[in-house]
């Protein structure tokens, strides 16, 4: 059993390692080549997640990493691809009694008991994900940025 214990915790361990954190530094490396031929300029408005009509969709990945979502339209101008890019939070709902403790006490001298129910409460969260960023493309070219303003 313990050699099952260990074996799993490698596992995740490893799982952890492999995945890591998608940056705008470990993007560019990737990238490494199309990074290399920007300019100064256009390094750091990407790096600002700055996106203009005519980037190309590596840059659009070293600016914003991958996408949560993408979609192809076919229109009589050709097909696009729609990148979107969404926000992820928990919202709280309030809280909520989700049980009962019971607590038996004793009254010292008697023997007799009394019994208490105690609520047990639990902040109550609500996963949500709204759109932020929608990113079309012709040809591998960005043509439209939609962006939420906060």
């Amino acid at each position: 059993m313990a050699c099952f214990i260990r074996l799993g915790l490698v596992a995740l361990a490893a799982l952890v390692l492999a995945t890591g954190c998608s940056t705008f530094e470990s993007r560019a490396k990737e990238r490494s080549a199309v990074f290399a031929g920007l300019d100064e300029a256009t390094r750091a408005r990407l790096e600002e997640k700055r996106l203009q009509v005519g980037d190309t969709e590596d840059m659009v990945y070293i600016a914003l990493g991958a996408p949560d979502e993408k979609r192809e339209s076919l229109t009589e101008g050709g097909r696009d691809t729609l990148w979107v890019y969404n926000a992820y939070w928990r919202e709280y709902q309030g809280t909520r009694i989700v049980g009962y403790r019971r607590h038996v006490v004793g009254t010292p001298g008697s023997g007799n008991y009394q019994v208490y129910f105690e609520p047990i409460e639990r902040d109550i969260y609500q996963p949500r994900v709204e759109e932020r960023i929608r990113v079309t493309m012709r040809d591998g070219k960005v043509t439209v940025v939609e962006q939420v303003k906060d």
